[in-house]
């Protein structure tokens, strides 16, 4: 008779993996480990993986969430070893192999934590409570509604000054969510306003994106980001380096140089941070970055048996100083590369170092317009798109999907057209 102990979870004789967060570095590590003779609890707050990469494209209706998300249970249903948990770990207790969660404990041998990031608002209150952050599926849904009921009600505004409040669509941070972002409602205005809204002129609506910096896309080489900052200007995109945002009370975006922007859709993607789990403090979390400290073997400092992946983890090393870049890759190679370490674990041989193999940078703006740095290799315009849309295409998890996403992205491209322009969930500010 099986017996059951916390959360529902069979006893094991075999060592049991818990692993916190099913994103790129979790699913990655979970995929390698089926064969092995381990029990494999993964615990996220959603029943689903989401493709992150793709949000953007869900806020300004050029997908629906079906397209970019993939249920984790279906991922890896024909792993016997494996048990999912839908819950949000409020604790780790790493004396007594234990963590607390929203829907009760459970002890480990071995823990990975793969949380990935938040929205960093650098603590400002007033920002965090008024602006549409973009990190989440849900928020990406909200920022939808939000986007086209401004442009609803643009419509039956009754002053100029209401219409062009509604109409001004702010966007703070240049980096590859900013851009994408930008361009995308650019090339929304250009093929949607015009023939759905008669009575709007594609001329009113604003797209304003914002950078504290001197150039857009700064992770990528300057050249790269001369083209993207051409390719959002061609679009029509009112680009403004060098401007730090000071505060967004609900109505105007006010910058620290005195600018300010009348607006009723202010989009934060300014900045991430880690998103560690309160019970490992110390030297282990460099609080600066929320990020765990890890060695070569992706262990937390001061921890055999805890491990960090991804975004929440911050490897120093000769070529990355500062850690790995918060992005995908990095995630999902050293997911692989811990399920190599743990075979190595469990036959009582010593880990293997990782090292990281950046396949380079990549960043769209808008149809037959994008930006690539591959190795020493500067791309753009229609290459880099075509690039840009196969490696996406490629990482997508589920054929569905990438069939879905590619048959969406073929008719946008033919029509000029977003077919997910539905509000389907009015969003009203908290």
């Amino acid at each position: 008779m099986v017996q059951y102990i916390l959360m529902n979870i069979p006893d094991s004789q075999s060592p049991r993996f818990v692993i916190i967060g099913g994103g790129f570095g979790g699913i990655s590590l979970v995929k390698k480990l089926y064969k092995l003779d381990v029990q494999i609890v993964l615990i996220d707050r959603h029943n689903y993986h989401t493709f992150q990469p793709l949000l953007y494209q869900v806020s300004t209706a050029g997908l629906e969430p079906d397209s970019i998300a993939y249920p984790l249970r279906k991922i890896f249903r024909k792993q016997t070893n494996f048990y999912f948990r839908m819950a949000s770990v409020d604790r780790i207790d790493p004396n007594n192999k234990k963590l607390h969660t929203s829907i009760g404990s459970l002890t480990y041998d071995y823990l990975v934590i793969a949380t990935g990031t938040k929205t960093n608002f650098f603590g400002n209150d007033s920002i965090r409570a008024n602006s549409m952050p973009m990190k989440t599926v849900p928020q990406a849904l909200n920022m939808r509604s939000l986007i086209l009921q401004n442009i609803e009600k643009a419509e039956l505004a009754t002053t100029d000054e209401d219409r062009k409040r509604l109409l001004n669509f702010v966007i703070a941070g240049a980096g590859p969510t900013g851009v994408e972002l930008a361009g995308a409602l650019a090339e929304f205005r250009k093929g949607i306003l015009e023939n759905d809204y008669h009575e709007l002129e594609e001329e009113e609506m604003h797209v304003h994106l914002l950078e504290g910096a001197d150039r857009v896309l700064l992770p990528m080489s300057p050249v790269s980001s001369a083209k993207a900052e051409k390719h959002l200007r061609q679009l029509g995109v009112e680009v403004h380096l060098n401007t730090m945002v000071h505060n967004y009370d609900g109505t105007t975006v006010t910058t620290q140089d005195g600018k300010t922007f009348k607006t009723e859709t202010f989009i934060w993607a300014a900045g991430v941070t880690g998103n560690p789990v309160p019970g490992i403090d110390g030297k282990a979390l460099v609080v600066k970055v929320n990020r765990y400290k890890v060695d070569a073997y992706n262990r937390v400092e001061g921890f055999d048996n805890i491990f960090a992946l991804g975004d929440v983890a911050l490897m120093e090393t000769e070529d990355f100083p500062n850690g790995h870049p918060q992005v995908a890759q990095p995630a999902i190679q050293q997911g692989k590369h811990l399920a190599k370490n743990i075979k190595l674990i469990l036959k009582g041989k010593p880990m293997k170092k990782f090292s990281y193999f950046d396949k380079g940078t990549l960043a769209t703006v808008g149809r037959n317009k994008a930006v690539a740095d591959i190795w020493k290799m500067h791309f753009g315009g229609a290459i880099a798109w075509f690039i840009w849309m196969f490696v996406h295409l490629w990482f997508l998890v589920g054929f569905r999907n990438r069939i879905i996403t590619f048959f969406n992205w073929t008719y946008n491209y033919i029509n000029y057209d977003r077919a997910a322009r539905l509000i389907i969930r009015p969003f009203k500010r908290k």
